[in-house]
């Protein structure tokens, strides 16, 4: 028995299956809510291109297509994702989840261009096959909360994983499912691209379904981070009055808005705001991730997998099923092995994970167009695509680790906001590529710039310290968590052992001299901390 239980053992440890039991059943709703989108995704990703293809629409016109739905994920996602703290970010994504569903009813019912323009604008719908839209950066926001440092990585591995199978078997079943109507004399084959969308509308429901059950944890707690000095004698009146101040000091700046004011610029200034809540430390480190996630991102678009799924069609005309098969396998390898991104982050660091595993990714984007032969076409697509999802979960990680709690859920948004408009003008530059018979041209443009991403990340990034703001426990026995000891209470340490190195008689004073006593203030949401009358005679000395 023992040699069966030993390796589950193994896995449930090493493979962080662990950390995501320990993170409570919310992950689990997470998880499985964004496997379900992307198994929908992945549906959508295979026949996107093509399907417009047979409406009789240019290639010119299906790259403008994505471009303006890239451009509609950006003021979708980047509008959700900044107000989501406020608002709730349950409801943000179930909001998500509706226009889903009616991006996939219109998808499933009309074939005028402009009608599905404008739903895949106003709408969530994936054109990549990757999570655009507002989903992705409040759950990555939800999973780093419910997380502490050494599980988030794991945590956030599984949640690309299982996205990746649900992927796979999107792709396997949209193949499939193509081939067996297409088969049939009253099925045409736009009628069968159109049934494929009436499951994007299915796993639409479901996700909204699942966004029901998430608890209260998800949403962003209060900081209860200030403290205010009360002397022993005092009362907290006057640190009261003290919050009255900051609370009447904050609706004065509130009220810098008057309705008068043109509404662009109230929403430059709301935006600009909304920046200026994320710290200098922060805004430093990701103004250079940020820039590299744009030149990735441009990559990205210039050739997602609808593209790359159009591509091999075009130039070897397989089999729907076989071009599903293919598609299928390539998402079925990269849940493979962004299974193993968690264990080789702890083992050789975030930075490391990433760069190591999208480089061999990025070249095989680069020589892409070059086989001649359908088979070593389709080896280096699996070649890109199963090492491709490995540098998402560190990456994530990555920015949870050198961002403030309070500020992940609008540091995410941003990026994925940036990663969009950088993604926006590569379907356009592809489809005139495309137009004009050089297609090719756009894998060689996009692997370049995958690599140089790569590089940047690494000189940049490889040396810097992570977690400088969060909690890390101790490393005790039997499985306790440590206990982060305040900063007063180290100055204090200090203080008592430079009085033993000065030789001092009280060099050992009564430990409850330097215990610190902690108030809350009824409805306040500030801690106050009073000292000992002994530290502050020493302090006015």
């Amino acid at each position: 028995m023992e040699r069966i239980t030993k390796p589950l053992k193994w896995f449930y440890h090493e493979f962080g299956v662990a950390a995501i039991h320990k993170a409570g059943w919310n992950a689990y709703l997470i998880i499985l809510a964004r496997t379900c989108r992307m198994f929908a995704y992945g549906t959508n990703a295979l026949i996107l291109a093509i399907f417009f293809s047979a409406l009789g629409i240019s290639d010119h016109q299906i790259g403008l297509f994505m471009t303006l739905t890239l451009f509609g994920d950006v003021i979708l996602g980047t509008f959700l994702t900044l107000v989501a703290d406020r608002l709730g970010r349950r409801k943000v994504l179930l909001g998500g989840s509706l226009l889903m569903i009616l991006s996939g009813i219109i998808f499933a019912v009309f074939e005028n261009f402009w009608i599905l323009l404008l739903a895949a604008i106003v709408g969530v719908i994936s054109i990549t096959g990757g999570d655009f839209g507002p989903f992705r950066s409040i759950e990555e926001s939800m999973l780093s909360q419910l997380t502490t440092p050494e599980t988030r990585a794991d945590v956030l591995a599984w949640y690309v994983t299982t996205a990746l199978f649900g992927s796979s078997l999107g792709s396997e079943l949209s193949g499939r499912l193509l081939r067996f109507l297409q088969s049939k004399d009253e099925w045409t084959e736009i009628d069968s691209y159109h049934a494929l969308f009436w499951i994007y509308a299915i796993m639409g429901s479901v996700n909204f379904g699942l966004v029901m059950l998430l608890s209260d944890e998800c949403e962003l707690r209060p900081q209860n981070g200030t403290y205010t000095r009360l002397p022993q004698d005092g009362s907290a009146g006057s640190t009261r009055s003290g919050a009255d101040t900051h609370v009447e000091a904050s609706e004065t700046g509130l009220a810098g808005y008057h309705p008068s004011q043109n509404w662009i610029v109230r929403i430059v200034k709301w935006l600009s705001n909304r920046l200026a809540q994320i710290s200098a430390p922060t805004r430093s480190v990701m103004y250079k991730l940020w820039f590299l996630l744009a030149v990735d991102s441009l990559a990205d678009g210039m050739v997602p997998y609808s593209l790359t799924n159009y591509f091999i069609d075009k130039k070897f005309h397989p089999l729907k099923s076989t071009l599903g098969d293919i598609t299928s396998f390539s998402y079925f390898l990269g849940a493979i092995s962004a299974s193993f991104a968690g264990p080789m982050a702890r083992k050789i660091g975030l930075i490391n994970t990433m760069v190591f595993t999208h480089t061999p990714s990025s070249a095989a984007v680069l020589l892409f167009p070059f086989p001649p032969y359908l088979w070593m076409t389709a080896g280096l697509l699996l070649l890109r695509a199963g090492l491709n999802n490995m540098d998402q979960a560190p990456r994530a990680a990555f920015i949870a680790a050198v961002v403030k709690p309070e500020e992940r859920t609008a540091v995410m948004g941003i990026t994925s906001t940036v990663r969009t408009l950088a993604a926006m003008t590569g379907p356009t530059v592809t489809g005139i590529l495309a137009s004009s018979e050089r297609f090719w041209i756009a894998f060689v443009l996009a692997g370049s710039c995958r690599l140089a991403y790569d590089f940047g990340l690494y000189a940049m990034f490889v040396n810097m310290k992570l977690h400088e703001h969060e909690n890390k426990p101790e490393d005790l026995p039997n499985g306790h968590s440590g206990r982060r000891v305040p900063d007063e209470e180290m100055e204090l340490e200090s203080l008592a052992d430079s009085d033993t190195d000065s030789g001092s008689d009280n060099s050992r004073p009564e430990k409850s001299e330097f215990e610190a006593v902690n108030l809350l203030l009824p409805g306040g949401g500030q801690r106050i901390r009073s000292r000992s009358p002994r530290r502050d005679a020493e302090a006015e000395s």
